[in-house]
């Protein structure tokens, strides 16, 4: 604990401790207010400022110390200062003392509590960020919750200390005024559970819960004016209607289909979407060729003298469309249509919040449905570098036509679309440089990958740019040149090919979007709540178009959500998890993740362990010519519970998915430790990490005596 911590608790702890230690608890009673209330008076009408200011610093040393005594020192305050001015100085000193309550449990013990509970806190604080006014003004106005609990319990939520101050002042001031002007009248007063009389608490409790509803007619309203503008159909041709057949959006009409909904998903280019055309399909394959020609260039390490390899690139990248087209058949319009769904191929422009234009060769037609389903996907982000509007560039989307492999390959890009590239094509035969404006590759992983990952590049003839930034691209006696800048020089570096490969931009316009309103997050893709919902409650949004994720795992996660709130949201409504997502960049060695990394776990202040073991020590890692990498887990301090996992080595996303499964189940590692895995495979790394964590945390004083009983076991 840090001293500052150590000190405001240990001066907390003497305060409390000399309070009650005194019996000064003795003086704040009933009997021994109605007792000292003349000379009080007489003290208060001889001192008045002085007698206000020593009132008011008790009741703030009260509350802020969360010490009894405070309903007490509220009914002084009426019976000395009377209801006007004893309400106004209790509402400032009981703010003002609890915003300290607040403040200290801040200190003291936020950052425990978040290193512990981080998970199930997670909900919790993204509760509070949103509507934490709205849940603190109705615990402030009902007494039945202990005020110094609600001051303690809020100082370990992310709500703002200036929100917790005005809010607690507003919502504290009615109880106040109440507990003031029974303090006038203190001579008729037998009891404190007098004064809060049955009919006086339910007044308190709907006082209580007239925030919540308001905010709910609030959101009522604000519906019914978003929607104010559009005629709403009297019958629906549909459950259920989908924009776009990518993972979000085949799963949507897939579990409407299941549960008998009126579904038709609209796809205007390919079923599928990025994934099976021109993401993750293509690359795993074109990745696969690439991997084998790796382990030719190895065969000496394999004890095989001697090996020649032709290839002809045009027919590995036919090969890439051959895997993509017995892959389709999965996300086939037939196999949907089987399933239930219509679906037609077609430009969709949402026109009003149930009604969609579908443009086909036949003509326009137009649709109605009760909800719809925005999974549009997104696009390579190209970036407005001076010159690049000359050049045939080269993304994500288009490099699968190239039959021609390029000679000089300029990747900029050190993301994972940009590394898996940028070996693969280096692996074919291309001289790759790669440029990245940050100061390692893959940036969202703990720096120790990073340079395992970069290692590896330049030990395959990868030229490794980092901390350069693209600023022009010019051509210069009939070659292309782009100009970066490192370390405040100009560099020229020399291509013939350049991909761009800086991330994705959703595709948030053309079909509809900005005609109907619907909102725009700042990180411009559409905004949706907890629920997948845009602005326009009926109408969802999932998978790259919505974020936070662009992966094809989370697209279809989302969309089973969107798809049931949809369908069912009127009588049940789920909120998307985002507890345990995990995710896989397929470089050689493969980088896998769930959870917190270091930097994560660093970044957010949360405590952790860290136990790690490397692949080079696995058996079936040396047979396989594979001992390199590691299995590292971050872990609770002192306990097997999994924060997260970093995994790079052979079939790293494969073997991450016992962690998953064991993080989502609450499953720690002495379960793990404690599973038969099959002997010799990779997933074997997966119980001896949980080994080394045990192995840190064994009970060194029972194996010393341990050693003892065996010693005198010997003797005997």
């Amino acid at each position: 604990m840090k001293t500052s911590r150590l000190l405001l608790l240990l001066g907390i702890a003497a305060l409390v401790a000399t309070f009650f230690a005194l019996d000064l608890q003795h003086y704040l009673t009933l009997d021994n207010l109605k007792a000292q209330q003349t000379g009080i008076a007489d003290y208060r009408q001889a001192h008045p400022m002085l007698a206000s200011a020593l009132y008011a610093a008790l009741y703030i040393a009260v509350t802020a110390l969360s010490l009894p005594g405070a309903t007490i020192l509220t009914l002084a305050g009426g019976a000395v200062f009377g209801v006007l001015w004893g309400t106004l100085i209790v509402s400032f000193a009981s703010s003002i003392g609890a915003t300290l309550a607040f403040l200290a449990a801040r200190f003291l013990l936020r950052d425990w509590v978040k290193s512990r509970f981080s998970t199930r806190l997670q909900a919790i604080d993204e509760g509070v960020s949103r509507d934490g006014a709205f849940y603190l003004f109705t615990l402030r106005l009902v007494p039945l919750f202990p005020f110094f609990m609600i001051n303690l319990a809020m100082g370990l939520t992310p709500i703002k200390t200036r929100t917790f101050y005005w809010v607690s002042q507003v919502g504290m001031l009615a109880g106040t005024l109440v507990y003031v002007n029974a303090g006038t009248q203190l001579a008729k007063v037998e009891s404190l559970s007098g004064i809060l009389s049955p009919s006086l608490l339910g007044s308190f409790a709907l006082l209580g819960v007239f925030p919540l509803l308001t905010k709910k007619m609030l959101e009522f309203f604000k519906q019914r004016k978003i929607y104010a503008d559009w005629p709403k159909p009297d019958r629906f041709d549909n459950n259920l209607l989908v924009i776009g057949a990518g993972a979000g959006g085949l799963v949507s009409a897939y579990i409407a289909a299941a549960v008998k909904a009126k579904v038709t998903l609209i796809e205007k280019h390919k079923m599928g979407g990025d994934c099976l055309n021109t993401g993750c399909v293509p690359s795993k394959a074109l990745i696969r060729s690439a991997k084998l020609l790796s382990h030719i260039k190895r065969a000496p390490e394999f004890g095989i003298a001697k090996t020649e390899v032709e290839f002809d690139f045009a027919a590995v990248m036919d090969r890439v469309q051959q895997v993509i087209k017995t892959v389709a058949p999965h996300d086939s319009m037939e196999r949907y249509t089987e399933l239930g769904v219509e679906v037609i191929e077609g430009s969709a422009k949402i026109v009003s919040p149930w009604a969609v234009d579908v443009t086909t060769a036949d003509g326009v037609k137009t649709l109605t449905s009760r909800a719809i389903v925005i999974a549009a996907g997104a696009r390579p982000f190209v970036p407005p570098i001076p010159g690049l509007e000359n050049i045939d560039y080269l993304t994500s989307d288009n490099i699968w036509n190239l039959r021609e492999l390029p000679k000089r390959l300029l990747v900029l890009g050190g993301g994972p679309i940009g590394c898996e590239l940028t070996q693969t094509f280096a692996r074919l035969g291309s001289k790759v440089t790669q440029v990245e404006m940050a100061p390692r590759l893959m940036l969202r992983e703990d720096a120790e990958v990073s340079d395992i990952i970069q290692a590896r590049f330049q030990a395959e003839g990868v030229d490794v740019k980092i901390n350069h930034t693209a600023k022009e691209l010019i051509v210069e006696n009939g070659e292309y040149i782009m100009l970066a800048e490192h370390d405040g020089q100009i560099v020229k570096i020399a291509f013939d090919k350049v991909l761009i490969a800086i991330g994705r931009a959703a595709n948030v316009q053309g079909y509809g979007v900005e005609e109907l309103g619907i909102a725009l997050s700042p990180r411009n893709t559409l905004e949706t709540n907890p629920f997948q919902q845009t602005n326009y409650p009926n109408i969802f949004a999932v998978g790259d178009v919505a974020g936070p994720y662009q992966f094809t795992h989370t697209a279809a996660h989302q969309a089973w959500y969107a798809a049931v709130n949809a369908l069912f949201g009127h009588f049940k409504k789920f909120r998307t998890d985002y507890s345990v997502i995990p995710w896989s960049t397929f470089t050689d060695p493969e980088v896998a993740r769930v959870g917190l990394n270091e930097q994560d776990a660093q970044a957010q202040n949360i405590a952790y362990e860290v136990s790690t073991y490397g692949l080079d020590d696995l058996d079936r890692a040396i047979a396989d010519g594979e001992a390199h990498g590691f299995v590292k887990v971050l872990t609770v301090p002192g306990k097997d519970k999994i924060l997260g996992v970093t995994i790079v080595g052979e079939h790293a996303g494969d073997l991450l998915a016992e962690f998953v499964l064991a993080m989502k189940h609450g499953i720690g590692l002495n379960k793990i430790l404690g599973t038969i895995h099959i002997y010799p495979t990779l997933a074997e790394a997966n119980k001896y990490v949980a080994g080394v964590w045990k192995r840190n945390h064994a009970p060194k004083r029972v194996l010393a005596w341990l050693g003892r009983y065996h010693a005198w076991r010997r003797k005997v």
